[in-house]
């Protein structure tokens, strides 16, 4: 912005000129710079007006109103974004209710297809999926997720057919934007898919650029039959179970052996390596060249596929290279602008590399595709942990096991913030509770650490005992084992372990450099050795 003989002028100016009317009267609106700026800093929240046309300003920008306290108190209905989108899950009116994978499936891939496009706002699977059944009113919905537009549908498949309903809902008035009926063979379910999303955007006004047409039109295979495989590894796969994993795994390696030309279901491959490791249930050095080969093989069929970019970020963040993993998501963002996992993922490579602010920011950004998504939203109290800022984390801890008592992950961290304020008893029953709900290796070497930490070691070799009994049948961590033998005392034998951990490629000794309730018992000659050796391994990746 330039000021120059009493005036002012330039691009800033002019766009501010342009966007000045869409406020209301006394109203605040900004453009995406500035909302990029100061979302998280400005008193009052700011909602997307969508895209505007603007003026002598080359591309269509996203505006953002300031909703003032005046207007929240007020009796009328928020004015809500109607490019922000939520794809409600597909009913299954098959004669075969064991068909209820393929509308699950259904609903996923038109939520990746529509997700591809810039212009709009769509709500990832997990938060939609919860809505499964149709118990909730349209308007209840909408207030939920914040979306101005729904989409709802049913999917009747018999034999190689299928008929698919769909219609757009104006969220607001409840009024039907657009409604359609599709009977097609199987192998025309893409065809639909991208049909539905050229529509929806035209319904909504949204532009959409040559590359965003031609990627929602790719069709993935041509093979029905492989692409029910998929559907199938898929609908596993979102379980999160090791035996439904394991299913997965099967479903995806049969459909490209029927299809070895399908590049979805080789990421799918992957991100079953991926979810191996990130559980423990495999050993980095085994599963990530795995991982690997099947995320490069699909990226090798297909190079615009965001899936396969966000799966080969993972595996690259795994194996320590860690500016070629955040050039990969950065990819797969560009490819799928709307993609929840990539957000959340790339915060994990980020936490990696101690930069906890960013990652902060990127599992909001992941929040707000993916509302209601426990692990970005865990992601959120576990950056704010390593930021020193732990009564806001611990506060979210606790918001999260309210609405999720059963997932470990959050009783893991519980127990680490507790240790960070001093309150030790508090840090155990987290520690304990995790072992109750999930009776790992992983969950008993916590266990150890935290009685280790709160001055029970009596307690803390007996759970070492426990973790070496478990090892004998599955995989454990050095890194984690050799953590627990320095706070235990066993300072010989822990950084041996941690030595070999770092030997391994073993992602689990990388957060330990930046935890703050550790650095009094890593401040040892051995333990700097082993960070300069981290270092100096990360950097060989780079290279």
């Amino acid at each position: 912005m330039i000021h120059s003989q009493s005036d002012v002028y330039g691009d800033a100016v002019n766009v501010a000129s342009r966007i000045e009317p869409l406020a209301p009267p006394g109203g605040i609106c900004v453009s995406q710079q500035v909302y990029d700026q100061v979302r998280n800093k400005f008193e009052f929240p700011l909602a997307s007006i969508g895209k505007k046309e603007l003026k002598n300003v080359a591309e269509p920008m996203e505006v953002y109103v300031a909703v003032l306290p005046w207007e929240k108190s007020s009796d009328a209905r928020p004015v809500l974004d109607k490019t922000r989108i939520a794809v409600l899950p597909f009913s299954n009116i098959s004669p075969d209710p064991a068909d209820e994978y393929f509308a699950d499936g259904m609903t996923e891939e038109l939520i990746a297809t529509m997700s591809r496009v810039g212009g709009l706002k769509v709500i990832a699977r997990t938060s939609v999926m919860g809505y499964k059944g149709g118990q909730k009113k349209i308007s209840d919905v909408a207030k939920e997720l914040e979306v101005g537009s729904v989409l709802e549908g049913s999917v009747r498949k018999a034999g190689d057919r299928v008929r698919i309903t769909i219609q757009l809902i104006d969220s607001g008035t409840s009024e039907h934007l657009w409604a359609e009926s599709y009977e097609r063979e199987l192998k025309d379910i893409f065809a639909i898919q991208s049909e539905v999303s050229n529509t929806v955007a035209q319904a909504l006004k949204v532009h959409l650029s040559p590359q965003e047409r031609l990627l929602i039109g790719k069709k993935q295979t041509a093979n029905p039959e492989a692409h029910t495989l998929y559907l199938k590894g898929r609908f596993y796969w979102n379980e999160r179970t090791k035996e439904n994993i394991d299913k997965a795994m099967v479903y995806f390696k049969r459909a490209v052996e029927v299809d070895p030309g399908f590049a979805l279901a080789y990421s799918g491959i992957s991100d079953c390596y991926h979810v191996a490791v990130d559980y423990g249930w495999m050993s980095p050095d085994v599963a990530n060249p795995l991982a690997r080969e099947n995320a490069m093989k699909a990226i090798e069929i297909d190079d615009s596929l965001a899936e396969a970019h966000a799966s080969l970020a993972a595996c690259l963040n795994y194996d320590w290279d860690l500016p070629s993993a955040m050039r990969e998501f950065e990819r797969a963002i560009e490819l799928r602008p709307n993609y929840a996992t990539a957000y959340h993922w790339s915060a994990l490579a980020l936490c990696n590399a101690g930069k906890f602010a960013e990652a902060y920011e990127k599992d909001l950004q992941a929040l707000e595709i993916d509302p209601y998504s426990m692990t970005a939203a865990l992601g959120t109290a576990v950056a704010l942990y390593f930021m020193g800022r732990f009564k806001e984390s611990q506060e979210k801890l606790g918001h999260l096991a309210g609405l999720h008592p059963e997932f470990v992950g959050i009783a893991f961290w519980a127990s680490s913030v507790h240790i960070a304020n001093g309150e030790n008893d508090d840090a155990i029953r987290e520690a304990e509770r995790a072992v109750k709900i999930d009776n790992s290796v992983t969950s008993y070497v916590n266990l150890a650490q935290v009685y280790a930490l709160a001055g029970r070691l009596e307690d803390a070799l007996r759970s070492m005992d426990r973790v070496r009994e478990m090892g004998l049948k599955e995989y454990v961590s050095p890194a984690m084992v050799g953590i627990a033998e320095v706070l235990i005392g066993k300072k010989e034998d822990g950084f041996r372990h941690m030595d070999e951990a770092v030997d391994e490629r073993d992602y689990s000794i990388l957060l330990p450099r930046f935890d703050p309730i550790l650095k009094g018992y890593l401040d040892d000659h051995r333990w700097r050795a082993l960070e300069g050796k981290i270092e100096r391994a990360i950097a060989e990746r780079r290279e």
